[in-house]
Formats: C-alpha cells, sequence, structure tokens
C-alpha cells in the first residue's frame, strides 16, 4: 500500500509534512534552509514570496528525494532548482533581481570596491557595481552574492553550492577580476584581502 500525497496548499503545490520526511531530506533541510531563504530574499526583496519560492523548492525535493539522491551532487541539484524557482518568480511578476535594493547589497558595495584600490573607487555607484556583478557569468554571479552579500565563508559557498572550495575560489578571483575591468579600477591583489 502506498501512501497519498497530502492535499495540495493554496498555490497547488504539495507540501510534506515534515514529520514523514526521511532523516536525510530533514538534515538537508536543516543545513540549507537559512541560506535559501536569504538568498532569495535578496534576490526577491519580499520575505513572504521568498519562503513561498523556497517552500515550493522543498516540496519539489521532498516529492523527489530518491531521485535527488542519486544525482552526481545533491546539493548542486538543489541549487539550480531554487536558483530555477527564484528566475521563474521574478519572470512571472514582471521584475528584476532586487539585489541592488537591499542592505545586503550596500556592504557588498563596499566590500568589493575595498577589494580594488583606485582613488576614485568611492565615486562609483552602487548601481554601477551592481550593473558589473549582474553582468558576471551566473556561477561568478553566485558566488559573489553568496560570499559578499550573504557573508558565508568560502567553505559554506561551496556546500550551498554543491561544488569544491577551489572552485568557490577560483570563481571568487575571476569575479573580483571581471569586476575590476569593468569598473576600470586596478585590482588591488595583497595576500590575505581576500574573504575565507
Amino acid at each position: 500500500m502506498t501512501a497519498a500525497l497530502p492535499p495540495p496548499d493554496e498555490h497547488g503545490e504539495f507540501v510534506a509534512d515534515i514529520c514523514t520526511l526521511p532523516p536525510a531530506l530533514e538534515a538537508f533541510h536543516d543545513l540549507y534552509v537559512k541560506a535559501y531563504l536569504n538568498y532569495a530574499y535578496a534576490m526577491l526583496g519580499d520575505k513572504e514570496a521568498s519562503r513561498a519560492v523556497v517552500g515550493r523548492c522543498f516540496s519539489h525535493l521532498a516529492l523527489n528525494w530518491r531521485r535527488v539522491m542519486r544525482e552526481e551532487s545533491p546539493e548542486a541539484y538543489a541549487w539550480a532548482l531554487l536558483k530555477a524557482r527564484v528566475d521563474t518568480h521574478l519572470r512571472l511578476a514582471g521584475s528584476e533581481p532586487r539585489l541592488v535594493e537591499t542592505a545586503a547589497f550596500q556592504r557588498t558595495a563596499r566590500a568589493v570596491l575595498e577589494s580594488v584600490r583606485c582613488q576614485f573607487a568611492v565615486m562609483e555607484t552602487s548601481l554601477g557595481l551592481y550593473a558589473a556583478i549582474a553582468a558576471l557569468p551566473e556561477r561568478q554571479y553566485d558566488v559573489i552574492v553568496l560570499l559578499y552579500v550573504l557573508g558565508y565563508p568560502s567553505d559554506r559557498v561551496a556546500d550551498i553550492m554543491g561544488v569544491e572550495r577551489d572552485t568557490v575560489r577560483s570563481h571568487r578571483r575571476l569575479a573580483r577580476r571581471r569586476i575590476a575591468k569593468q569598473l576600470a579600477l586596478p585590482l588591488y591583489a595583497a595576500a590575505g584581502q581576500e574573504k575565507e
């Protein structure tokens, strides 16, 4: 006999009862839900929408958990799913990522601009920096957002994205170079200046 799915919520999604989740999924949820909520909020600028998007993401994971566990990296699969859900929400709402409007972005502007040395760096607007960050390739963009906007250390970013720490370091380095080049600022390459 198979267990029946719970009734769908008001959005037509099936929400698994936390008590019936496999222990591995429950642990996965506990490890990543806060990071996913933070990322969704940074992109959407709306706490309620962020909770809904992340809830749908975890509902999908719950309904497909066996298949997810067969993936080479369940973390990478879940990260891609979250990003797709956030992008879909933005597209359906007809809006752009709200990153530039968040207070966290202002911290990012300071951190990234501090990583480049130029006497005119303080004159660069946060919108110019946002455009430079927004123009990054997807993985570099994710690394910059997770490291500098959300403040996660490299090890945690690697776990969240389901990649190696060296991959995070490489994406960060390439992103910083692209940003400095786009803003016509020399890169400050002193040892120990990069966020670990």
